[in-house]
């Protein structure tokens, strides 16, 4: 292990976030889940970490650091990665604030998801039932540039495909920003690149390469979609606390202080995005809960009680207030998007 930075810990249980559940259900496809291959009697573990912690690394690349995460039976443990050159140590507390805050924006761990499966299982006797299925699962607040490309590949796809594509675009438009050895084989090191910026991938010949690299059709709608955005936005690129972006990343997340219906109709601009996946991206990545639609919650929701009648269809795309008291009798306006992970999760081939 690298000793660049220890882990820090927050107590974080996983009936409030599961890592394993959130982070390998579809929702998001960059995570690196490294796993410890030797038996748990032949680890070496340290006393300081619980004994979960020693067999499952999760780690994530943003645009400028690293991030590693463990998890333990009542603490969430983080780290940072940073490049070269490297911060001095007094710039490593602020360093590790900004990471904190950006795990609790990420996983929005405001939200006190213990208290409302709670809420759930005292009025809803079939999620009572089925509850334990759905522990710790949180929806991802992710980056609307990231999640837009990202729905993008899953037109018509399955969570490995969308997976490999995702890798190929980083691999192939971000440069690498460090290597940093495997957790539990020091000998293997792990290249990680940031997710692509627009303007990588706006360039006509981008389609070309995509479309040898199996990306099929979907390979112009993400360069057109990238050209579009450079073309309306430019390239210009400001700093934050998680690195440098581009003008038109900005305007995306601008997106989340816009009515839902204006939101959408900006992404349904973008080639490759229709109804159901501008949605999506506006549920997952523009604080839009409104925009979750009956026909997702009907999917879900008929397999546990098919006592519920999809009575909407004849709209093309029915609104979720029809269906929502019948469900979940409105306990929280977030309540059901604790539901679109399971959905995926329980369906490991099909996304849309």
């Amino acid at each position: 292990m690298s000793s660049l930075s220890g882990f820090k810990s927050i107590p974080l249980r996983p009936v409030q976030l599961s890592l394993a559940a959130s982070l390998k259900c579809g929702q998001s496809f960059r995570w690196s889940i490294l796993t410890n291959p030797l038996p748990e009697a032949e680890t070496n573990l340290d006393q300081c970490q619980p004994a979960d912690s020693s067999r499952v690394e999760y780690r994530l690349c943003l645009k400028d650091r690293v991030v590693c995460l463990r998890q333990s039976s009542d603490s969430l443990y983080y780290r940072n990665v940073f490049p070269n050159p490297q911060p001095v140590p007094a710039e490593l507390p602020g360093r590790e604030a900004e990471t904190l805050a950006w795990l609790k924006d990420y996983f929005q761990l405001d939200v006190d998801l213990g208290f409302l499966y709670k809420q759930w299982s005292s009025q809803d006797k079939v999620f009572a039932k089925f509850q334990d299925r759905f522990e710790g699962i949180r929806m991802l607040r992710q980056d609307p540039w990231e999640n837009l490309v990202s729905f993008i590949c899953s037109s018509n796809n399955n969570i490995s495909r969308i997976t490999k594509m995702v890798q190929n675009l980083c691999t192939h438009y971000s440069p690498t920003l460090l290597s940093e050895e495997h957790p539990f084989s020091p000998s293997e090191s792990i290249a990680y690149h940031p997710f692509p910026s627009p303007s990588a991938l706006a360039d006509p010949e981008a389609a070309l390469h995509l479309r040898s690299l199996g990306f099929g059709y979907r390979a112009n709608f993400i360069q057109r979609t990238a050209n579009m955005l450079v073309s309306a936005h430019g390239i210009s690129a400001s700093n934050t606390p998680y690195g440098t972006v581009e003008a038109s990343e900005l305007w995306l997340k601008e997106l989340r202080q816009r009515l839902t219906a204006e939101a959408r109709e900006e992404l349904l601009k973008f080639v490759g995005v229709g109804r159901k996946v501008a949605d999506c991206i506006l549920l997952m990545s523009l604080d839009k809960v409104s925009a979750l639609s009956s026909e997702i919650v009907l999917h879900i929701g008929l397999p546990l009680n098919p006592a519920i009648e999809d009575r909407s269809r004849s709209s093309r795309h029915p609104r979720v207030p029809n269906c929502r008291q019948t469900l979940w009798f409105e306990i929280s306006e977030l309540g059901e998007s604790y539901y679109v992970p399971k959905t995926v999760r329980g369906n490991q081939h099909k996304v849309f």
